[in-house]
C-alpha cells in the first residue's frame, strides 16, 4: 500500500487506487453526485453551470461525471461536452458515436485473427518414370 495525502483535505490515508481522496472524502463527493442527479432529474433542460451553481459542485466534476458516462442526459436537452476526438457534441462519454466505429474499425484492421494455415497437398505416389534407375 502507498501513502499519501488526499487532494481535497490533506489528510493522509492509504491509497489503493482510483482518485487521490480519503474515504471520508469519497463519500462526501458521491453525496454531491447523487444531489446533482436528483436536480438534473427534476430540473430537465437545465444547463451545467445552473447545476454547479445550484448544487455548489465545481463545472470540470460534472464534465468529468458526463465523460465516466455516470450522467446522462437526454436529446433534447441542452447539456453536451465535445468529442475528444472531432469536437461534435455528445451526451455522455468521451468520443461520438461516428468516431467510436472508426476506431473499432481501426482497431480491428490491425488486429486481425491469424489465417488458417493451408492445406498441405497430399503427396504424390512415385509413379514408374519418374524413378531413378542404374546401370
Amino acid at each position: 500500500m502507498e501513502v499519501r495525502n488526499c487532494r481535497t483535505c490533506g489528510r493522509i490515508f492509504n491509497y489503493i487506487s482510483g482518485p487521490r481522496l480519503c474515504m471520508a472524502c469519497r463519500e462526501k463527493l458521491e453525496e454531491k453526485f447523487i444531489e446533482v442527479k436528483e436536480f438534473v432529474r427534476s430540473h430537465p433542460g437545465v444547463g451545467v453551470q445552473d447545476i454547479s451553481e445550484s448544487c455548489e459542485v465545481e463545472v470540470a466534476q460534472i464534465n468529468q461525471w458526463i465523460r465516466e458516462e455516470r450522467l446522462t442526459f437526454t436529446d433534447d436537452s441542452p447539456i453536451g461536452i465535445p468529442c475528444e476526438k472531432c469536437g461534435a457534441s455528445i451526451k455522455s462519454g468521451r468520443f461520438c458515436d461516428k468516431c467510436k466505429n472508426d476506431m473499432t474499425r481501426q482497431f480491428s484492421d490491425v488486429i486481425r485473427k491469424p489465417e488458417a494455415p493451408k492445406p498441405v497437398a497430399p503427396k504424390k505416389a512415385p509413379d514408374a518414370s519418374s524413378k531413378m534407375r542404374f546401370l
